[in-house]
Parts: structure tokens; C-alpha cells; sequence
């Protein structure tokens, strides 16, 4: 009535440096956190699954909310990933998939989950993506990776996780990820397949500058920020200012990893990166401190210097990598 993946221990478990702590955005967003530790885990280099950075596009009211595509994955390592079909309790399923060699990856509600402890653990609820690395039915425990690191939770936990005292709850979306046909591609090779799906995403890059968009959009919503509880403030920022900074903070990184692997003429998109994942993070801190004195942000000048660091950064990347 138990089953393990990889035999990991929470207390030793080191997060990979692309969560490290000096990082201006220490998490993205819970698939993408997610694989990047996953990746990790099974000794694959998650730099490479990177490149849909460059299509990130803003929507209307959010950034794109980004994630690796499976079909990346599967091109870089050999992972596939399918929709689990859900007609019996989801611990018999993490069970028997674990047990299968395979990983599950849930929507759960972030309320029980330890590592949230100070956000949402015990307070609030959220739906958020963990990765089931081990399930133990008996003892009510289970090992799981969420956000930068991997975690363990049990009893109580446990229960209000899987709705065990709530059998008229909805079951929760699932993929099963399937490690049985993994490559570890040589380095030449990974970074060659890694630099096609880069050509592939920037040519599916926004056809107009989408941080002029929000800019655009941004400027209205900051009156209307103005007037809205604290709690508004965060669920916007994280839509928004941190989709945009982690994205192409992220972005960055992939590039000096190229860079250390042979591809040059990359210091100038480096740069521009970095600076719409910075100025990102100063504005979401200049609109918290507007929203809680009830103040409209003007960010106009900020956005604008971010606007021309994309198209810095998209224009010598596109003429870089054609398709």
C-alpha cells in the first residue's frame, strides 16, 4: 500500500539553482517550479526545456500563465505526459501509477500543503500543481515536489488533501507523467534540439510589443487598483507583474546557458532580460506600497524602458535564430 520514485528525503533535498534564493523571483508559477525540480531530480538539465519564454504574450487582463509544452519534453528527454482519467479515489491511482514507475501531477488545494505555511497553508485556499513522488496509503503520507523543493505532509493533511471526509468532491484535473522511454541526450545534442524549439517559439512571439499592451493596460488598472483591498493587489500582481518577471527571468538564464555552451552574441538579449525581470519586481513592489495608501501607481516610464528592453531582446533573437 506504498509506493516511491526516486527515495527522496525532504530534509536533505537541495533545490535546483534555478530556485536559488539571490534569484529576483525565487518561483514562477507551480508547473513550471514544478518541472524545473522534476527535471532536476531525474539528473536531466531543466535549462534546456526554456525557450517558450519567448512567446510569452500579454492577454488582456494576465501575462500568459507559461509552461514548458509537452511536446518539448518529450523532444528534449523522451518524457510524455497524458490526462489521467479519474474513476476511483486519486490516492488508489498515485498508488498504482507510482507504483508503475510514473508521477502524478495534481491540481490540489494549496490549504493543505506544509510548505505553504505563512501564505496559504491552514488560512486560505488555492489550487496549486504538485508532483506525487511517494504515497504510503497506510500511514497517510506522502512525499511530493511543489513550487522550488520537495516536501512531505501526513494525517491530517493528508485527509483534507485527497477530500478523504468529503467523498462528493470533485476530482481534481491530473497528468501522469511517464519516465519509461528517457533520454540523457549528450550535451551537444540537448542543446541542439533546445536551440530548434527556440527558433520554434520565437517565431510564435507576439507580433506587437506586448508590454506597450500592458502598459496600456496597466496605466486604467492602477486607478481601479486604488480602491480594492489588499488581496485584489496580489491576485493582480501575480497575473501580471510576476508572470512578466519570472517569465524573463527565466528567459535570462536560459541564455547565459547557451552562452556557456557555445552560442554566441547573446549578451545583449542577457541584459534586456534581466531588465524586464528586475524593473518587474521594482514595480511590483511600487504598486504594493500605492495600492495600500490607496493611490494610483504611475508606471508609465518603467514600462515603456521594459517595452524597448523586449523588443531589444526579441529583435536580435529573431534575426539570431530564424526559422
Amino acid at each position: 500500500m506504498k509506493a516511491k520514485l526516486l527515495g527522496l528525503d525532504a530534509a536533505s533535498y537541495v533545490p535546483h539553482a534555478l530556485h536559488a534564493a539571490d534569484r529576483a523571483w525565487g518561483q514562477t508559477n507551480c508547473y513550471v517550479d514544478l518541472w524545473i525540480e522534476v527535471l532536476s531530480a531525474y539528473g536531466l538539465d531543466p535549462h534546456a526545456s526554456l525557450p517558450f519564454t519567448f512567446a510569452l504574450d500579454f492577454e488582456g487582463d494576465q501575462w500568459s500563465f507559461f509552461k514548458q509544452p509537452t511536446v518539448d519534453l518529450d523532444s528534449l528527454y523522451g518524457i510524455a505526459i497524458q490526462e489521467l482519467t479519474i474513476w476511483k479515489p486519486i490516492t488508489e491511482h498515485a498508488l498504482e501509477q507510482t507504483s508503475r514507475g510514473r508521477m502524478l501531477f495534481v491540481e490540489l488545494d494549496a490549504h493543505y500543503l506544509p510548505d505553504t505555511k505563512g501564505l496559504t497553508y491552514e488560512v486560505g485556499h488555492s489550487k496549486t500543481t504538485v508532483g506525487i513522488e511517494s504515497i504510503d496509503l497506510d500511514a497517510q503520507r506522502l512525499g511530493y515536489f511543489h513550487n522550488d523543493g520537495y516536501f512531505e505532509l501526513e494525517g491530517k493533511d493528508f485527509v483534507g488533501l485527497f477530500g478523504l471526509e468529503s467523498p462528493t468532491l470533485l476530482p481534481p484535473y491530473t497528468e501522469f507523467v511517464k519516465f519509461d522511454r528517457m533520454v540523457r541526450r549528450p550535451e551537444r545534442e540537448l542543446v541542439a534540439r533546445s536551440v530548434d524549439l527556440l527558433r520554434h517559439h520565437l517565431s510564435r512571439r507576439p507580433e506587437t510589443n506586448p508590454v506597450t499592451r500592458f502598459a496600456e493596460r496597466m496605466t486604467r488598472d492602477a486607478v481601479w487598483l486604488a480602491g480594492q483591498p489588499n488581496e485584489t493587489f496580489h491576485l493582480y500582481s501575480f497575473a501580471t507583474l510576476r508572470q512578466l518577471g519570472a517569465c524573463f527571468e527565466l528567459a535570462s538564464s536560459y541564455l547565459k546557458w547557451l552562452s556557456t555552451r557555445g552560442e554566441a552574441g547573446l549578451e545583449g538579449p542577457v541584459e534586456a532580460c534581466e531588465r524586464i525581470a528586475t524593473g518587474a519586481k521594482s514595480l511590483q513592489f511600487q504598486l504594493a506600497r500605492a495600492t495600500m495608501r490607496k493611490k494610483p501607481l504611475d508606471a508609465s516610464a518603467t514600462l515603456l524602458e521594459l517595452a524597448d528592453a523586449w523588443e531589444a531582446a526579441t529583435s536580435v533573437l529573431a534575426a539570431r535564430y530564424p526559422r
